[in-house]
């Protein structure tokens, strides 16, 4: 979540022998009761009712040799759990890309789209100090490490954020490869990440009162009829102007980073590579410990490294 999944699926999903499914979050392995209470509108849409109901998200498919999803709640420890044990119980022979960001960064942008989306209220180190789930999403060593359980080698492609960004033709060509569909193909779209973060974003007020008042049925009738200095009224007593960018980062970056140096720390032993490009967390460049080379953009872990 927020390590550029939106912008990844849609650059799979360009590829004339890929198929990514509408919605791109279908949510199908996760327990439905969490769910239901964490994403209700991902629990409404029912995609895990049954195996008949999520395959008809790929009847649209053709003659794709590759069809394939991205919801991030599969990456959710400890929130979401047991979900490679259903993804291998559904297909044995599923596949895996999981993109990774500087976990500050990621921490950060996870903040600000609960401000957009969901209604986070709490400035940004009194939401992230609170509520553990913010930084639970950046241990990536213990999202992986649930999946390495199960996944057999040569199954998991690991990549990340900062890399693809870099250089998004050589990681197009480097995951195409592995996926076995043509490498050669390039997207006729500009690489351009979406689900950009807006430059001024509303973030609601006070106990949310107004904001909760605006979004009731009752409101939407009646909301057209009102006089406009009403509504604009209305509007600054629910939510006030934010500027993401303007935000001082500073202290929620002092709070993170010792304990996710260290959680990278354990990545790095676990997957045999550092990640210089994550410069949030480390201010600057770590030194180089290891023989390993340090910037792998991608690593199959079945152990070739042809494509680091």
């Amino acid at each position: 979540m927020k390590s550029g999944t939106s912008y990844l699926q849609q650059l799979l999903a360009a590829h004339p022998a890929v198929f990514m499914c509408t919605p791109k979050e279908p949510c199908h392995f996760v327990d439905p009761h969490v769910l239901r209470r964490i994403w209700y509108r991902a629990w409404e849409l029912g995609y895990w009712r049954s195996g008949e109901r999520y395959l008809s998200l790929f009847a649209g498919a053709g003659d794709a040799a590759i069809i394939g999803e991205a919801s991030t709640v599969y990456s959710q420890l400890p929130l979401f759990t047991q979900v490679p044990e259903r993804i291998l119980a559904f297909n044995p022979e599923a596949r895996f890309i999981y993109i990774m960001r500087d976990p500050i960064e990621r921490t950060v942008s996870h903040y600000w789209h609960r401000v957009r989306w969901w209604g986070e209220r709490r400035p940004l180190l009194a939401a992230i100090r609170a509520d553990p789930r913010y930084a639970d999403v950046s241990y990536y060593a213990r999202q992986l490490e649930a999946y390495l359980q199960w996944v057999r080698p040569g199954r998991m492609y690991l990549m990340t954020f900062e890399a693809l960004l870099a250089d998004p033709l050589v990681q197009l060509q480097r995951l195409y490869a592995w996926l076995g569909v043509d490498s050669s193909f390039r997207p006729a779209a500009p690489l351009i990440p979406n689900n950009v973060l807006p430059e001024v974003i509303e973030q609601v007020r006070g106990l949310g009162i107004f904001d909760r008042v605006r979004r009731t049925a009752l409101y939407g009738r009646v909301h057209p009829s009102l006089p406009r200095w009403f509504r604009r009224l209305g509007t600054r007593l629910a939510a006030r102007p934010v500027r993401p960018a303007e935000v001082d980062t500073s202290a929620v970056s002092a709070l993170l980073r010792p304990m996710q140096q260290r959680q990278t720390e354990e990545l790095a032993r676990l997957l045999g590579r550092q990640f210089p490009e994550w410069t949030t967390l480390y201010a600057q460049p770590p030194p180089l410990t290891s023989p390993v080379q340090r910037l792998a953009p991608a690593l199959d872990l079945q152990g070739s490294r042809s494509d680091i």
